[in-house]
């Protein structure tokens, strides 16, 4: 199946002009992290240009970008840049220049059952929780003796990686006895669902209400909402499951106790501390169907679609969200 897609990734190299859509089709490379993001971005454009197909796989970070630097695929979604090396490379190697834009500024979420009393959470609590010196619940603000059941995608995610390289200096989040890996985002939501006893770590942009209703509502006037430039966005987190607060008191912020959920506004004001960047990252020519992707996912509408997932869209004011 991966052959056949890349196989059809050329078409659409007749020269256009500025403001115009190429056809064809082509792949795209993803982390499983930003899928609900990707599959609206997809929908919505070949709607809007019936004649443009973009097929994504998503994978895990290193999986994607190793796919680029193979030249088996022309675009990817991650959570850094490449290095000078790997553009270097590129250039060298496939002829091909690596063009970069942020497009949404991510927050990486901790969540809890209905029934788990811990509704916060310090930054020094996650890093004793991730290196295994906090094991039981009752070691927070319940009662009982259960263990932390520490749930994740894979190893290889770029949620983890961040988890890692903020908590752990390095080591696996798999070496903790308690720590349970999933293949998906969407499985450690409805593990966490499920158990009282677990503690999800996920991407923000899966717990967006607001997105999975838009879904149910026709493409055109789905289009509509995304053209809209005057319109105020109001959305609202999953209360399928609690959401945790996270304080980080330290010198820069006066020692703030207070406990910040990520909510957009306290994702671009940093109060909220778990943040990454996402990039979108392209190797495509111009007059190609992925260059035309890459054009419509950084502008207006494919920014306002991600203003809908909960997280910070790079190139949109920051939105007040309710969690309640």
């Amino acid at each position: 199946m991966l052959l056949v897609a890349l196989m059809v990734g050329a078409a659409g190299c007749t020269p256009i002009k500025k403001g115009e859509y190429a056809k064809g089709s082509a792949t795209i490379f993803c982390d499983d992290g930003f899928k609900n993001i990707l599959d609206e971005e997809i929908e919505v454009f070949e709607y809007s240009y019936p004649e443009a197909s973009i097929i994504p796989f998503y994978v895990s970070e290193a999986e994607a970008v190793d796919t680029l630097l193979a030249d088996k695929t022309q675009a990817i979604i991650i959570t850094h840049e490449l290095t000078p090396e790997q553009i270097k490379y590129m250039k060298g190697k496939h002829k091909r220049v690596v063009r970069t834009n942020c497009i949404a500024v991510d927050a990486v979420a901790l969540i809890t059952n209905k029934d788990n009393p811990v509704k916060a959470l310090s930054m020094d609590d996650i890093s004793q929780i991730l290196n295994g010196q906090i094991t039981h619940w009752s070691q927070l603000a319940r009662n009982d003796s259960a263990a932390i059941k520490l749930v994740f995608d894979n190893a290889g995610s770029s949620t983890v990686s961040y988890m890692r390289e903020r908590f752990m200096d390095g080591k696996k989040i798999s070496d903790n006895p308690n720590a349970y890996a999933q293949n998906t985002n969407a499985q450690v939501f409805d593990i966490v669902k499920k158990d009282p006893s677990a503690l999800g770590i996920i991407s923000v942009s899966w717990l967006g209400d607001e997105l999975q209703a838009a879904k149910k509502v026709p493409l055109d006037k789905r289009m509509e909402d995304y053209a809209n430039e005057t319109d105020t966005i109001v959305t609202n987190l999953t209360t399928e499951v609690n959401v945790v607060k996270v304080s980080n008191p330290t010198e820069e912020n006066d020692h703030d106790l207070m406990s910040y959920a990520p909510y957009q506004l306290y994702i671009n004001s940093g109060q909220y501390p778990l943040v990454r960047k996402v990039y979108m990252i392209s190797t495509a020519p111009n007059s190609t169907v992925l260059h035309s992707f890459y054009t419509f996912v950084t502008g207006f509408v494919g920014q306002k679609i991600i203003s809908k997932t909960g997280i910070m869209p790079y190139r949109v004011h920051a939105r007040v969200v309710n969690l309640m």
